[in-house]
């Protein structure tokens, strides 16, 4: 897809946030729908993602307060690890949690589909120009004050 080309100086005299609004919006909107086709939020896969990467090593009140961080709706983390057992997705052992078989298809499943979102993003956008503007975002965070820090 191609985008119209606007000259240097009315690009810089645009507002970053109006526009970070927007991609967020559009991303996460995008991201949340892909999700949705398996009956996830991101929560259900913030969970998953980080129990398939350290099985046994997480706890519940451990996984909350690390994801809490990220969660700017209050969200209802107790509700979302009791759908992911009641699914069958998730089990708890010594107060570990782990991925089932099913939890592990299910996040693969998952993963596929969002994998298929960030294609379409990446389309026509080479890893050097991402990562400058990963870079520009992360200065302009930590020029205001902000954890301009990979999560």
């Amino acid at each position: 897809m191609t985008i119209k080309q606007y000259p240097q100086d009315r690009l810089a005299s645009q507002p970053i946030g109006y526009w970070t609004g927007v991609a967020n919006e559009i991303i996460v909107g995008s991201i949340r729908a892909a999700l949705g086709e398996e009956d996830l939020t991101q929560p259900h896969w913030w969970i998953l993602n980080h129990v398939a990467g350290a099985p046994g090593q997480w706890t519940r009140a451990g996984l909350t307060a690390k994801l809490s961080t990220f969660d700017t709706q209050g969200l209802d983390f107790d509700a979302v690890h009791a759908d992911l057992t009641a699914r069958g997705w998730t089990a708890e052992a010594d107060g570990g949690l782990t991925l089932t078989e099913a939890g592990e298809a299910g996040r693969r499943r998952a993963a596929a589909r969002a994998r298929k979102v960030h294609e379409r993003m990446h389309n026509g956008i080479d890893t050097t120009e991402y990562v400058a503007a990963l870079d520009v975002l992360r200065r302009m965070i930590a020029n205001l004050g902000g954890d301009s820090d990979l999560p």
